[in-house]
């Protein structure tokens, strides 16, 4: 089996989908993205291309390293992103060419369900409890929610008293049942990121997500420290060797390494490897489709120190048939390779030209602040 051609569809809002064609009909698809900088992962994807042309894609690990190695700098979220969603089609491929599931490749079901989380919108307590009562009807049982942007490396009591309210609202509605995480998105400061933490404790967070930027492990190690709420971090973090500090100083409990930024989806089951030696849980980072999703699902479903699911679709016209929530879980996968079909059809007709760029946000002073 060889590869015949990569083909890239930026599809609205904000994905890019691959699908690579080999000399026997069986197409893999995979998700190779990154917000706001869709063009330039297109490229990497389109120069890897002409490496992979005419090869075996089911020698995955091979070109992995070849991909990752071969072009003497390594690492970075443009280059992993396109070798990320070069990997997951590949993996889709080899388990269509051999008739079985992709998590039956990676060593076989742990589970037979898994949790996912989706997000709470709105800007007050009212706008966040109304999407909590709607989504609640849908059957989840876990949320996260995010906290306002920071108005500089300290805040007032108002903020504070604001992001209190929003998340006790919510709490109010859903009850003691259902897990609320809180994302700080790298927002604050630590000292600032110390305060909101206190104040917030009372309203029993699952988890507190990036509550300072990662570059500082030990800032982060220090927040952990902190408190007793479950610190979280990776959505910005590549590679098991990104992950190594992180694990050895056991700065979070919990890893969010993305499948289409961290180096796919060998590359995620290798960072849980080693999050399970320190009794660390995975909760996939995932905002992006329908591709990169089923590829987390395979991943959760093998891992055992999987936690929960992030996403934001179940697949809703860009599938075949959509994946479907029961109670909170979605049911593992029993179709080859990754297990879905792309809607064609629908596809063609919300294509875009992957120009995003992610907001940028000020301070009252017209400084940059962190999104």
């Amino acid at each position: 089996m060889k590869i015949i051609k990569l083909e890239l569809i930026m599809v609205k809002p904000r994905w890019m989908f691959l699908k690579m064609y080999t000399d026997e009909n069986i197409i893999g698809y995979g998700e190779p993205n990154l917000e706001g900088h869709t063009l330039t992962v297109a490229s990497a994807v389109k120069e890897f291309e002409e490496y992979l042309v005419g090869k075996d894609p089911r020698e995955i690990m091979h070109h992995w390293q070849v991909m990752y190695r071969g072009g003497f700098y390594r690492g970075g979220p443009v280059i992993l992103s396109a070798i990320s969603g070069i990997e997951q089609a590949m993996w889709d491929i080899l388990g269509k060419s051999l008739g079985v599931p992709v998590y039956q490749l990676l060593g076989g079901a742990c589970r037979n369900k898994i949790r996912v989380y989706t997000w709470i919108s709105g800007n007050n307590p009212e706008e966040c409890s109304e999407d909590a009562r709607k989504k609640l009807k849908k059957g989840y049982t876990a949320f996260k929610l995010g906290v306002p942007p920071s108005e500089g490396i300290l805040n007032n009591k108002k903020y504070i008293d604001r992001c209190a309210s929003i998340i006790g609202a919510v709490r109010e509605v859903v009850g003691k049942g259902v897990d609320i995480a809180v994302d700080f998105h790298g927002r604050l400061s630590p000292g600032m990121a110390k305060i909101l933490i206190k104040e917030i404790e009372v309203f029993n967070p699952f988890f507190i997500e990036e509550p300072v930027l990662p570059e500082n492990v030990d800032s982060l190690k220090d927040i952990s420290k902190f408190t007793t709420v479950p610190i979280a971090t990776g959505e910005r973090i590549y590679t098991k060797w990104g992950f190594r500090e992180i694990l050895q100083k056991q700065a979070a409990f919990i890893l969010q390494p993305d499948i289409s930024h961290a180096g796919g989806i060998m590359e995620l089951r290798s960072i849980s490897s080693m999050a399970e030696v320190y009794y660390s849980g995975i909760a996939p980072h995932c905002p992006l489709g329908p591709i990169a999703l089923a590829c987390c699902l395979h991943l959760d479903t093998v891992i055992p120190n999987f936690l929960i699911q992030e996403h934001v679709t179940l697949g809703e016209g860009y599938l075949i048939e959509p994946l479907k929530l029961n109670k909170g879980y979605i049911e593992k996968f029993e179709k080859p390779g990754l297990g879905i079909e792309l809607d064609e059809e629908f596809i063609a007709k919300n294509t875009y030209d992957g120009k995003w760029r992610t907001p940028i946000l000020y301070y009252d002073d017209d400084s940059m602040a962190d999104w």
